[in-house]
């Protein structure tokens, strides 16, 4: 079962057809509240431990053709929620056909809270991924992930590769699209890069994302995620949004770069696109080449965009890039 939210109301969903009936209103978690567009709802997946996720859905525009497009499910990253895939690319890509679902993980936008220090591991938001797509989704997806959200996807690919990790509990994809994504072996390689070659951009992205001063500097928190072009009243809203869209972090880093790297796939039954920033200030050109050689394409670099492609100043650039990708891999 799943819940929805549209407006003030809030509605059940049958997981199968997302049908709905109304029932009383959802208490928010976010103080920062994200507004729908048109078109959009706010719907809440029930998950096998009772806890539920909150998706933004919007519907593909019907085409006058007899080509199925393939749904698109988006994944977030640290710091971020469904809202983020909401504001640009749900409106982009649900206007060119393709049904539309932006998931928020546990702890994560108005998603529930594990009782737990963090919001969970590799293997169980993967998990919650794939029961999302097994009991609402009718046809294999496109799976979009940002950032720590793209090695999520990672890892539910590895179960859809190998042997050893195949599991009946992750449902067939489409395809893949992996957005600024952490590489397979984590972002410890990054991270030594940038103390050895650029140690005043390590000591700024820790600042900005371990000790989270892009909450209170709107200058750190444009130079960590946006490009410079980006008025003020834009970031300070971004901004506003991320600092109440986690409540607990998405991971235990120190438990996470144990697990790592992802299992590999040598086999992998559907296409993936490696996509990066040319100015992004996360995740470097090593650590893109890195993902990319791990499954075996071209990366793809957008030029003067930042880390958060979906949100930047120019965020139709990267949207118009998965767009080519995906007509090229329908047919």
């Amino acid at each position: 079962m799943a819940i929805c939210v549209s407006g003030s109301h809030t509605l059940f969903v049958n997981s199968s057809n997302l049908k709905t009936v109304a029932v009383l209103s959802r208490e928010k978690k976010m103080r920062v509240q994200y507004d729908l567009k048109q078109g959009q709802s706010r719907n809440f997946h029930e998950l096998p431990s009772g806890l539920s996720m909150e998706v933004i859905v919007q519907k593909g525009a019907k085409k006058n053709t007899n080509f199925e497009y393939p749904p698109l499910v988006f994944v977030h990253g640290s710091y971020h929620a469904a809202w983020c895939w909401a504001e640009h690319w749900l409106p982009f890509f649900s206007s060119s056909g393709h049904d539309c679902y932006a998931i928020s993980l546990l702890g994560q936008g108005e998603s529930d809270s594990p009782p737990d220090s963090v919001a969970g591991t590799l293997q169980t938001h993967a998990r919650d991924v794939a029961d999302f797509i097994c009991r609402n989704i009718g046809s294999p997806p496109v799976l979009v992930g940002h950032s720590f959200g793209g090695l999520i996807i990672q890892y539910y690919i590895s179960n859809l590769g190998s042997d050893e990790l195949k599991e009946d509990l992750y449902p067939k994809l489409k395809g893949a699209v992996l957005v600024c994504s952490v590489p397979p072996s984590g972002n410890s390689g990054i991270v030594w890069r940038y103390i050895f070659s650029k140690p005043i951009v390590a000591f700024k992205v820790t600042r900005s994302l371990a000790a989270k001063a892009f909450q209170t500097s709107l200058s750190l928190c444009r130079e960590t995620f946006f490009s410079a072009t980006m008025e003020d009243h834009v970031v300070r809203r971004y901004q506003e949004l991320m600092k109440e869209s986690s409540r607990m972090p998405l991971f235990d880093l120190r438990k996470l770069n144990a697990s790592l790297p992802v299992p590999s796939v040598p086999n992998c039954p559907f296409e993936i696109l490696v996509l990066g920033a040319k100015d992004d200030f996360i995740v470097d050109a090593e650590g893109l080449k890195e993902t990319a050689k791990f499954y075996g394409v071209p990366p793809v670099c957008v030029d003067a965009i930042a880390h958060d492609m979906m949100l930047d100043v120019s965020w139709e650039k990267g949207a118009e890039v998965i767009f080519s990708w995906l007509n090229g891999s329908e047919k």
